[in-house]
Formats: C-alpha cells, structure tokens, sequence
C-alpha cells in the first residue's frame, strides 16, 4: 500500500537537512506536487511557492485550513467524479440504505445525501481511498484532511471500509491507517480506532461484518472485533472481541453472549 514521502514520513524518522533549511524543502515539494496535481496549483502558490517569507507560509496554511478554504469546485467535481467507480457507486448506495434503515432521525434518503455529515465524510473517504490507492497520497491526505475539517470524522485514506456503513452524527470519529471495518457495521460518535502507541506497520483494529460501536468508545490495537459484536458505549477496548457478544467497561469485558441471528449495526440497540 503507497505511503507518504517526504519529512517525518511515518515509516522513516526526519533526516537532517545540513545546510538547506525544512522551507526549502517545503518550497520544493510545493513545487514538485504542483506540477504534478494541477487542481493544488493555485492552493499550493498563495500557500507555499508565492509566499514571501517563511511566517507567511505558516500564516496562510493556518488561517486558510481554519476557515476550511478551497480549491475550485470545479476541479473538485472533476476530482471526485474521475475517482467514482462503479464499486464506489455501488457503496455509495448501501451506506444509504444503511443510514435510512437505521436512524430514525434520518426520513429520506434525500435528507441522509444532504444532511449527514457522517455520511459525507464516508463518500468523501471512499473518494480519497481510491486516490490512495491509485498512487496519489498526497491528494488523497489533502482531500481527507479537508473532509476532516469540514465534516469532523477524520480518517486515513488507507483505511478500507467495505459497504452498508453507517457513522451516526460523524463529529470526533478517528480511524486510523490499518484500520479494517467490513460490510454493515454502525459507529456512533467520539469512536477510536486507534494504535497503542508508536508502533508502525499493521497497528489498528480490524472490525468484522454487523458490528456497532456504541458512543465514546476507543478500541485500540491490531485486534479483532469479531462479527455481530456490540462495543458497549464509553469502553475501552485492548484485546480482542469475540463474536456474538457485548464488551463493556474500562478495560472492556465480555457482559453478555448474543442470539445468533442478532445484528447489532441493524438493531442499534444501545442497552447493554
């Protein structure tokens, strides 16, 4: 899977830079990725290549991040619309379901395609997803970050989310790089999925067919979180889950053993 390049990748520590300093560096990079991203050129020159000192750069990266500024919506559409596969499509379509099954704040699926910012920023993951694995991080980390500003779940473009998903309200969800979530699973918000620590490589949780987290929940690891299981709202989750079952509790313990036809993501039952 394509990693990020350039300073403090996450595979290999800062390098020292002798004699050229990091916004030089900057400058090139900006340079380079422009030329090979046209839709970042105008970004990139009011942010970094056109800047006249090394503070402006800060200045405008910060103060345009804050207001969530844009690249042309045109471009944008063009982006997306090139990205969107019938896989994608098909996708796009169960986590509609998915959301109009299961809330029942949610009444149309127009309401869940206008309204849902949970819904948005999955669409616009899938979108970035494909870009990552077409060779693009940088765009990809790009329109994810902004996804993340603008509608609060912030996810690794890396991370492989299969169909009929369904994140409630969306704000504070963190998914990270290995992550794993399969088909029609529920997550409601201030949900982690999360490493220990600095750990690299394959470090994040592996969620499994019909799951639901419950509010506030952090799960943390390369573990597994066993098919058609509940995390309990609030829990802490170190070690595996197996399937058919309840976890609650800091740290999470099994409470309680499921029917085998129970599909905690449809049910959204929040009792424990």
């Amino acid at each position: 899977m394509p990693k990020s390049t350039g300073l403090g990748s996450a595979e290999q520590p800062p390098q020292p830079l002798g004699n050229t300093s990091v916004w030089a560096v900057i400058r090139a990079e900006a340079a380079e990725l422009a030329a090979r991203e046209p839709i970042l050129q105008r970004l990139l020159a009011t942010e970094v290549t056109d800047t006249a000192g090394n503070n402006e750069i800060i200045a405008r990266v910060l103060a345009s991040r804050l207001c969530a500024a844009q690249v042309e919506t045109d471009g944008l559409f063009d982006l997306i619309l090139s990205a969107l596969s019938d896989d994608i499509m098909r996708k796009v379509e169960a986590d509609l379901f998915a959301v109009r099954e299961r809330d029942p704040a949610c009444t149309t699926f127009l309401h869940a395609l206008l309204n849902l910012k949970g819904f948005h920023a999955l669409q616009t993951h899938r979108i970035a997803h494909a870009l990552w694995n077409a060779g693009r991080p940088e765009i990809a980390s790009w329109l994810s970050n902004l996804a993340s500003l603008v509608f609060g779940p912030d996810i690794h473009p890396a991370a492989r989310i299969g169909a009929s998903i369904m994140l409630d309200h969306g704000s504070g969800i963190v998914i990270g790089e290995t992550a794993v979530i399969e088909d029609e699973v529920s997550i409601l918000q201030n949900v982690t999925l999360g490493g220990t620590g600095k750990e690299t490589g394959d470090r994040h949780p592996k969620i499994r067919h019909g799951v639901m987290i419950g509010a506030g929940a952090k799960i943390l690891g390369n573990i597994e979180i066993g098919a058609f299981s509940k995390i309990a709202a609030g829990s802490v989750v170190l070690k595996a889950v197996p399937p058919h079952c309840t976890v609650a509790g800091v740290p999470a313990a099994v409470v309680r053993i499921h029917r085998a036809d129970e599909i905690p993501a449809e049910t959204m039952d929040q009792n424990i």
